[in-house]
């Protein structure tokens, strides 16, 4: 980065002067770190809204929350995580699936509590999806008072009083819904603590696994339940995308101030693309914008790839509506393809044998 600023046309295009090694060193410990962050939140506020159909618009504020290790050198004492081995900070995101973009994050050593840091930032009006980590009474109850909702995964040995019993439509069935109950007390009769609400246990049986939910959301049908918490896994594409294609695994810092603004601009300029492109970025997208900031693609070249892009209506705001319910139906798909396909390895290696 320094190099880049020897550059004329770098100074011409910023209006800036050489900066020093020494400059940039001190960046992380001379800068506090939430500003930066307050402009990635402005930024994504100013995301249009996603056009979704009546029948996904229950699913408008859906949010993935979830967090994710950044590895750290080992002389970065404060991200001492497992062992002396182990070192690393945690990014914990939220995910508006919807429009398909970060909407806020914060980061942590790496044994940063998950549960704690979703107290912090509680966002009123949104439906948080959230895998087993997340699982605590507490904090369900917490959400409930933030006048927030939740889907979240719980373990399948879960005891619970049965208050009602919803019935299975066939969309319901078809989404491999095989329970859907109102509980009115959690865990065993001895446990003096119940709900702050009544909540929804919904069970769905997939080709390889069982999943239990717990919702508050009493009147969504249980199929869109269902594909809400399949849902989930966009914000996990968006991790691999984030630690793979911007370049984010080079640390330009060593104190978790340094790395909080390098994590917070690289999320910034997430958005940005996402802005300019109209849609999720893809990796040859950020490549033609890199492309195009190093004077080798013309702003021409640059308008025809993202027309390309958006020939079939693919912005943001319906990851609902194609993206999340066509790969969770496709991923549906391929996953039961593999254990067939399983199956039939190992009957033949059983016909090879006999």
């Amino acid at each position: 980065m320094r190099k880049l600023t020897d550059l004329e046309s770098v100074q011409r295009r910023l209006e800036c002067h050489r900066v020093s090694l020494s400059s940039l060193s001190e960046a992380g410990s001379a800068f506090d770190a939430e500003p930066v962050r307050e402009i990635f939140r402005e930024l994504s506020a100013q995301m249009p809204a996603a056009p979704m159909s009546n029948q996904h618009n229950a699913l408008r504020t859906l949010t993935a929350v979830e967090g994710s290790l950044l590895p750290a050198l080992p002389r970065m004492t404060w991200g001492l995580w497992l062992n002396e081995h182990h070192h690393a900070a945690r990014l914990h995101l939220h995910f508006e699936v919807a429009r398909g973009i970060p909407a806020d994050a914060s980061i942590t050593t790496g044994q940063g509590s998950e549960v704690r840091q979703l107290r912090q930032h509680f966002h009123a009006g949104r439906l948080h999806v959230l895998d087993r980590g997340y699982a605590c009474q507490d904090l369900l109850v917490d959400i409930q008072a933030a006048r927030a909702s939740y889907i979240v995964r719980t373990k399948e040995c879960t005891a619970f009083t049965t208050a009602r019993q919803f019935p299975l439509p066939a969309r319901a069935s078809a989404a491999g819904v095989v329970r859907d109950v109102l509980v009115d007390r959690l865990d065993s009769n001895h446990h003096k603590r119940t709900p702050f609400e009544p909540v929804r246990l919904v069970e769905i049986q997939t080709d390889t696994s069982r999943l239990v939910l717990l919702t508050d959301q009493l009147e969504m049908p249980a199929d869109l339940i269902a594909l809400a918490y399949r849902s989930r896994r966009s914000i996990e594409l968006f991790f691999r995308w984030f630690k793979c294609t911007p370049g984010c695994r080079h640390l330009l810092g060593e104190s978790l101030n340094a790395l909080s603004i390098q994590v917070y601009a690289g999320l910034i300029a997430s958005l940005l693309l996402s802005i300019r492109a109209n849609q999720k970025p893809t990796r040859r997208t950020f490549e033609m914008v890199c492309h195009y900031m190093a004077g080798w693609a013309k702003e021409e070249e640059l308008q025809r790839h993202l027309n390309e892009n958006n020939r079939q209506p693919s912005g943001p705001g319906q990851t609902v509506c194609r993206t999340v319910l066509s790969s969770t139906q496709s991923g549906a798909r391929i996953n039961s393809l593999r254990l067939n396909r399983r199956r039939t390895l190992s009957a033949s290696g059983i016909a090879g044998t006999a």
